[in-house]
């Protein structure tokens, strides 16, 4: 019963996981900053990458905007050559948006670089650090934290 009274309650691990995250993503940003894309143009690449070929309405939802911002999204992608505007096999009324090769290594560049900058702090931990982590990164992946 002691040890549960020394634990932090829950919001505030919430809390600090919400801040970290927050830290994180703005010092990851800088590398997405390199290759050429705003971090909204990034976030909605990945999403045509991983997601895609995906309705615009879907990739509005997916990105939480409205329809003019991800067409002018889209449409800046398009421009570069990462994406491009497909019609729907199976309902030819429906423009679907489908990631280009091009679309694809520049999000795995983007991809590798971010892992890189973190690799580099990481090596700086203890071995015993380095657990932690793996086991936060795997609570996050497996649980409920990633699945609201």
């Amino acid at each position: 019963m002691e040890r549960a009274s020394r634990q932090p309650p829950a919001r505030t691990i919430a809390d600090r996981l919400h801040s970290a995250a927050i830290h994180l993503l703005r010092r990851l940003r800088v590398e997405d900053r390199a290759l050429g894309l705003t971090g909204p143009r990034a976030s909605a690449l990945s999403v045509i990458v991983f997601r895609g070929p995906i309705a615009m309405g879907a990739l509005a939802d997916a990105e939480q905007v409205r329809a003019p911002t991800i067409t002018r999204l889209v449409d800046g992608l398009e421009r570069r050559g990462l994406v491009r505007r497909v019609t729907d096999s199976a309902d030819g009324r429906v423009q679907l948006v489908d990631a280009t090769a091009a679309g694809k290594r520049l999000l795995q560049k983007g991809r590798a670089r971010r892992v890189e900058r973190l690799t580099q702090g990481v090596v700086q931990l203890s071995r015993d650090d380095q657990q932690v982590l793996a086991r936060a990164a795997h609570l996050m992946e497996e649980s409920v934290l990633v699945s609201f």
